[in-house]
């Protein structure tokens, strides 16, 4: 690392300097910028990502958001609170929608209300958290839930992600029912691999691999573009077509989403018609008191963690902890996260967080908020781009999704399987997010178990207080329909 007197060059000289500690902390106005330049690059999948997700899948109202749309407000927000990060914070770190608790929002929050109700709860979760960081609760509420569930939380995710990555290409499908068996899911269609699609999905995964192997900057980004471009051939050469064609009529050997070719024009104003469209408290009408307050916990509780966590992660990379490990002026950090995840409801683009991928910025040199604000600028170039997701099919993104999933699956090392009562209760947190493609319901089972577990140690004291507030609130969740049965009769 430079040290601040090697530091103190004319570029990094003046009220910049001294306003960001640029040369305080051993960097400068190049290492900055190249390292902002870094972590934009590295994280910039999820303007493609995120449409796919939150803006192809229909609420229970049958509306779907649409993808131009939710690319405009993705990258909107991720500059603006980027930015806000940058100048607030004054560290590296960079924000946008998160993975996962986009999934969350999408599969398990907008399948039972409208977004509007839906990005609603995400506006409270933000709120909440907001509220936390101010009353510094934030510690109390981190200490309450055991490291081990907190790891199995982002494993499921990893492979809940993963699942839908590997139906959204096709090389995973539902078998349909007139099959007359049991077995829910086979391997493509009809049991085999079939279509250029698939191909091209295949031959992505693969590239998108090898460049995380290789520690390619921008691995997940690169992944998508050539895949991109070879779907755009194939689609060229072999006149493949959609999918979807008019209902009840299919082609299972077609594209998903999209069907790959050049766009009209590369620049565009962005649609921004998203802004301002939910409803704070809908989701109570649609859902009921208790099931919209666990909707909105279970948020909030895989918002927070992964905040502090990634947080605590870069800054020990960037050097910038203290001798306890924690992170000078972490307050303004924890709150701008907050506000992320209320302007990430508030533009219907899911709640944003900060991205460990803010570590490559960190690896190439950036050590300030200056960084973050060249990493917010550069989002809002991208605003002018968004009509280049309209290219991309899902069989070209869904690589990344897998990917992203491995990533997370690896911190299953962090869980010591040889102590059963917290074994079991991961495992079940991990196994019942893809099994029943609910993130709530592997949480929530997570949760019960280890308290019941704990119980049956003779160690119930081990479970605190907050805990078992919660693992009540979920016990009520799952058994919601003979509660409202019996009040009811």
């Amino acid at each position: 690392m430079t040290t601040p007197q090697t530091a103190q060059t004319p570029e990094s000289a003046g009220g910049l300097d001294r306003y960001f500690k640029i040369s305080e902390r051993g960097s400068s106005l190049r290492q900055e910028l190249r390292g902002g330049t870094t972590t934009f690059f590295t994280m910039a999948y999820i303007v493609v990502l995120n449409p796919l997700i939150i803006g192809t899948v229909p609420d229970a109202d049958g509306r779907v958001l649409g993808v131009p749309q939710v690319a405009a407000v993705t990258c909107l927000v991720a500059a603006v609170l980027t930015i806000l990060m940058g100048v607030v914070g004054r560290y590296p770190f960079a924000l946008a929608t998160g993975l996962g608790l986009n999934a969350f929002v999408t599969f398990s929050v907008a399948s039972q209300m409208s977004w509007a109700d839906a990005m609603g709860l995400v506006v409270l979760e933000g709120l909440v958290i907001a509220l936390l960081v101010l009353v510094g609760l934030r510690t109390v509420i981190f200490n309450a839930i055991p490291m081990e569930l907190k790891t199995a939380i982002s494993v499921g995710i990893g492979l809940f992600i993963a699942l839908i990555g590997l139906v959204d290409a096709g090389f995973v499908r539902r078998i349909p029912d007139a099959a007359g068996t049991t077995v829910p899911l086979q391997l493509g269609a009809g049991g085999q691999l079939q279509g250029w699609p698939t191909v091209v999905f295949v031959v992505g995964l693969l590239v998108t691999a090898v460049l995380v192997v290789r520690r390619t900057r921008g691995a997940i980004l690169l992944g998508i573009v050539v895949t991109t471009v070879l779907a755009i051939a194939a689609e060229a050469l072999f006149d493949i077509g959609p999918s979807f064609i008019a209902p009840g009529q299919t082609n299972p050997t077609g594209w998903s989403l999209n069907v790959p070719a050049m766009p009209d024009q590369v620049f565009d104003l962005p649609d921004l018609s998203l802004l301002g469209d939910f409803s704070l408290f809908g989701g109570f009408a649609r859902v009921g008191v208790v099931a919209a307050v666990l909707l909105v916990f279970t948020l909030m509780l895989a918002d927070f963690f992964d905040t502090m966590g990634t947080v605590v992660g870069v800054g020990q990379e960037a050097d910038l902890l203290d001798e306890e490990g924690r992170l000078p002026g972490a307050d303004a950090v924890l709150l701008v996260d907050s506000l992320a995840a209320v302007a990430g409801g508030a533009a219907s683009a899911s709640s944003a967080t900060t991205y460990i991928e803010s570590a490559a910025g960190v690896g190439d040199g950036a050590r300030t908020g200056l960084a973050s604000v060249v990493t917010g600028v550069l989002f809002l170039g991208a605003l002018l781009v968004t009509p280049l997701v309209s290219v991309v099919p899902f069989e070209a993104a869904s690589p990344a999704l897998v990917i992203v999933g491995f990533l997370l699956l690896t911190q299953i090392r962090n869980i010591d399987f040889s102590d059963y009562a917290i074994a079991i209760p991961a495992f079940l947190t991990i196994v019942l997010m893809p099994f029943t493609y609910s993130i709530t319901n592997g949480i929530g089972a997570g949760f019960v178990s280890y308290a019941v577990l704990k119980t049956s140690q003779g160690r119930a004291r081990d479970v605190s207080p907050l805990l078992w507030v919660i693992a009540v609130l979920f016990l009520v969740y799952f058994a919601i329909d003979p509660i409202e049965r019996a009040l009811v009769g």
